[in-house]
């Protein structure tokens, strides 16, 4: 079984983190109940999936990082129907080309795309997957390890909580995982 020092450990000596730190259950119990608030833009309402596995896991840890930090492996949020059409979703820099000048898409910001042949049967949401986290993978004794990224009140209450400034050159990426 690998130990949380170790972890810990490992995520602090990666790109661009300024902080590492393991959640308490009190903090854990309070990040929920902010998330399940959020509300995204336009009264859309949000799914942070990705928070509600990394908190079922047995150890979760936050890393606050700066724009050094390596992206993810895979987009954190999507617009989706409550039916799992995906509308729209992060796209990294790497994908711009791929979806420049397409007719079907239109480019909310330069890492957000929608796209416009899609509509929902019913309502829609942002949703925040789990997302891999390959470095912790990788450790022997891990195991269901999932990533996330809180929402922005779920971020400022984890930087406060742990006596941290709310500044926005910085973000928080939370890593769960069970023994394995």
């Amino acid at each position: 079984m690998v130990s949380d020092k170790e972890v810990l450990s490992l995520l602090g000596g990666m790109e661009g983190v300024q902080h590492v730190f393991l959640l308490d259950d009190r903090t854990r119990a309070t990040l929920i109940s902010i998330e399940d608030k959020v509300m995204g833009t336009l009264d859309i309402s949000c799914n942070n999936e990705g928070v509600r596995q990394c908190l079922m896991r047995k150890h979760v840890a936050v890393i606050i990082k700066d724009k050094r930090f390596r992206p993810p492996p895979e987009p954190t949020v999507m617009l989706v129907g409550e039916d799992g059409l995906v509308m729209g979703m992060e796209i990294f820099p790497h994908q711009r080309k791929e979806y420049e000048g397409k007719d079907n898409v239109l480019f909310l910001s330069e890492e957000f795309i929608v796209f416009l042949d899609r509509k929902p049967k019913s309502k829609e949401c942002f949703y925040m997957p789990p997302v891999r986290f390959p470095e912790v993978e990788a450790l022997k004794g891990t195991r269901n390890v999932v990533s996330c990224s809180p929402s922005a009140p779920g971020d400022m209450f984890v930087r406060k909580a742990h006596g941290l400034p709310d500044d926005p050159k910085f973000a928080s990426v939370m890593v769960g995982w069970d023994d394995g």
